[in-house]
């Protein structure tokens, strides 16, 4: 069961010329029992909300009851002359660098760990925060599943090390790789949160943030309450790809993170025989988005099949294989990256 399909199950119903599904503010599952927090419109709805829910999700699997819970729906009252939100910066981090797109499937995580991994070989020091709550893929991309992260002395998480660089995932709380994360709104908040400033980060030249796909919760969260020196988006060449990522830039640039440029991923396939590119999705579209939206390409990484056996393996072709063609590509951003972001 997951918030999707709640969500689904809530959408097409009305009360009071609202869905049901926008109503609510919080969703938990503990153990088979659902809980779903809603904020009350208005004085008297509560059975008839409570109901209408129930039947809406007593065919969902794996839940055994569902509990309703209401909030006063209070609109918050902005303080004339000041901002609505305050970012804040991380303490000890020079660069937060967020790598995110429009999509799931474009190879983001491996991306970002990659590129990670590079920023340490140039020499900077660099963190990697896994801030994809319900598909966390850092701590198997770095070998890491099965970690458990501690608190030191002042109650801050110290992060799992490994090539040099500081982890942080939702991996290294749970109890097993199998157990689901079930939240939403203000959970998934506090969580993100806390994972970014209730951290023993230390001194980092780079906090790269692999974010979930999409434009949800946590890239909004990020941009009302944390400093980003700028943003990262990865794509692959297919049209389907490049649509969505289309709105992640748009959404970077609605709320106001600078959009440091274009990752091509999975751009060619190099033949191991003759050295011949083949570009398996096609050529060009990317430079056309780029141009279109003035934005530059940090650089495009080729397929290479030694990079998912590598990434499963959780040694990252970075450190695995620093002399292939993919390790030099993703270098090659990193130190695109870093060129752009000392000059800023």
């Amino acid at each position: 069961m997951a918030v999707k399909d709640v969500m689904d199950a809530l959408r097409d119903i009305h009360i009071d010329n609202s869905k049901l599904s926008d109503l609510v503010k919080d969703i938990k599952l503990i153990g088979r029992v659902l809980e779903i927090v809603y904020r009350l419109p208005k004085k008297g709805m509560e059975e008839d909300i409570a109901d209408r829910t129930r039947r809406a999700l007593e065919s969902l699997p794996d839940i055994e009851d569902v509990r309703v819970r209401f909030v006063e729906d209070v609109p918050s009252q902005p303080v004339m002359g000041q901002p609505m939100f305050t970012r804040r910066r991380v303490p000890g981090v020079k660069h937060l660098i967020a790598v995110g797109s429009g999509k799931g499937g474009v190879g983001k995580s491996t991306v970002s760990a990659n590129l990670a991994l590079s920023l340490s070989k140039l020499g900077y020091s660099v963190g990697l925060l896994d801030a994809d709550m319900y598909g966390p893929s850092i701590p198997t991309l770095m070998g890491v599943k099965g970690e458990r992260v501690h608190v030191d002395e002042n109650n801050k998480i110290v992060p799992i090390e490994k090539y040099g660089i500081k982890l942080l995932s939702i991996g290294f709380l749970l109890p097993s790789e199998d157990t689901p994360v079930i939240w939403r709104g203000p959970m998934l908040m506090k969580a993100l949160t806390q994972f970014l400033f209730d951290v023993n980060w230390g001194d980092l030249d780079y906090l790269v943030l692999d974010l979930p796909p999409g434009t949800g919760d946590v890239q909004l969260t990020l941009a009302q309450n944390v400093h980003i020196g700028g943003a990262v988006v990865v794509t692959t060449p297919q049209d389907v790809a490049l649509a969505d990522v289309k709105k992640a830039v748009a959404m970077f640039k609605e709320v106001q993170i600078p959009v440091l440029g274009v990752i091509e991923n999975m751009a060619y396939f190099i033949c191991p025989d003759s050295g011949k590119k083949y570009y398996i999705f096609g050529k060009g579209k990317v430079v056309e988005f780029a141009s279109a939206y003035g934005l530059k390409i940090l650089g495009s990484i080729p397929i290479d099949p030694e990079l998912a056996q590598a990434s499963d393996e959780g040694v990252p072709i970075t450190e695995s294989a620093p002399d292939s063609e993919v390790a030099k590509a993703f270098m090659g951003v990193a130190k695109v990256i870093v060129d752009i972001t000392q000059r800023r």
